[in-house]
């Protein structure tokens, strides 16, 4: 059983139920993100009242902070339906054309990774998000013609882990830009404990406190986290969770103290012994790990910021005296290539 992968993997089928069953369907629900939880409340209660669709909503911060929760959340609360597709998916004009020709009025229409759009696709998107119309290229060639269809009023969610990718004629067609931040150890503990109760699973409050404080400030790898807790207590402990047994689970997890996983210390060794400390590109981190650049730029790099172990400069990462303290390395230690690290 180990930790490797858990922070940027995405979830397999069953976890993706298992996620769904947790998720929230109400903002009453939704724990945590005071700021933008009164901002929709009071977006969401507006367009009830004048019964029109809500305005178009950006959601951005990192990974598992519950942006497509919410946009399940703004569906439920508005009492319409919700279609859902994500950037990647999207590689031809049609693919949009046909979803938007068959949307209805007020409708979500929710869209994963917007800021991995393909241009043409974007502007496609920029005539149904402005002026809520499709307009469509019949024939080719010299005796080609463009064809508008009107479009319901309907709501487009956008959610993103990198607005600054995001265009600036799409980035201003959202009149509801919202930014969602890690989470305090108190609030993951009560999302953890809320899990545990629809689990069917008994835990302590210092066991939800265990597992929230390793959880990187992030809903979904707590309950992850959770999930793995859980099957450790059934197999040794009786089923029950306690403190004792979320430690035991969570160390035989190689999740540390502050949630770190494997890949971050490989990243971080490799910074510190490997180039001294640094400054060593993305790029050559990446393929000392074997890991993607984009996954650790957007994934591992900002809870490692976060948590002042690494910084970004013009050339390239670095690794601060807290984290040489933390990972108990000698100030520009460096090991040779074939590295007898159990890490590496």
């Amino acid at each position: 059983m180990s930790a490797e992968g858990l922070v940027s993997r995405r979830p397999q089928e069953g976890e993706r139920e298992f996620e769904a069953a947790l998720r929230p369907t109400t903002l009453a629900e939704f724990a945590g993100q005071p700021h933008v939880r009164e901002l929709l409340s009071i977006a969401i209660e507006a367009a009830k009242q004048r019964g029109e669709a809500m305005d178009h909503v950006l959601l951005c911060g990192p990974p598992g902070l519950g942006k497509t929760t919410l946009a399940g959340i703004i569906a439920h609360e508005l009492g319409v339906g919700m279609d859902q597709t994500a950037g990647p998916i999207l590689q031809k004009k049609l693919d949009l054309s046909g979803i938007l020709s068959s949307i209805r009025e007020r409708q979500i229409f929710f869209v994963d990774e917007i800021h991995r759009l393909l241009p043409e696709i974007e502007e496609i998107l920029y005539g149904a998000l402005e002026d809520f119309r499709l307009d469509i290229l019949i024939g080719t060639g010299p005796g080609a013609r463009t064809h508008s269809l009107p479009l319901p009023r309907f709501t487009v969610v956008g959610a993103t882990t990198r607005q600054g990718l995001l265009s600036a004629p799409l980035l201003g067609r959202f009149g509801i830009v919202l930014r969602l931040e890690p989470y305090d150890e108190q609030t993951l503990s009560s999302i953890v404990e809320r899990s545990a109760r629809l689990l069917g699973v008994e835990i302590t409050h210092d066991a939800a406190q265990e597992i929230a404080r390793r959880g990187r400030g992030t809903p979904r790898i707590a309950n992850r986290l959770l999930r793995r807790v859980r099957d450790y207590a059934q197999v040794r402990a009786g089923g029950r969770i306690d403190s004792g047994v979320a430690q035991a689970a969570l160390d035989l997890l190689k999740v540390d103290r502050y949630g770190l996983d494997a890949v971050d210390q490989k990243i971080m060794l490799t910074v510190m012994v490997k180039y001294g400390g640094g400054p060593v590109g993305l790029s050559t981190i990446a393929a000392s790990i074997d890991e993607q650049p984009d996954t650790i730029e957007e994934v591992y790099e900002p809870y490692l910021m976060q948590l002042g172990f690494l910084d970004r400069t013009p050339r390239g990462r670095i690794a601060t005296e807290r984290a040489f303290e933390y990972f108990d390395v000698p100030r520009h230690a460096r090991l040779a290539g074939n590295s007898q690290h159990p890490l590496f």
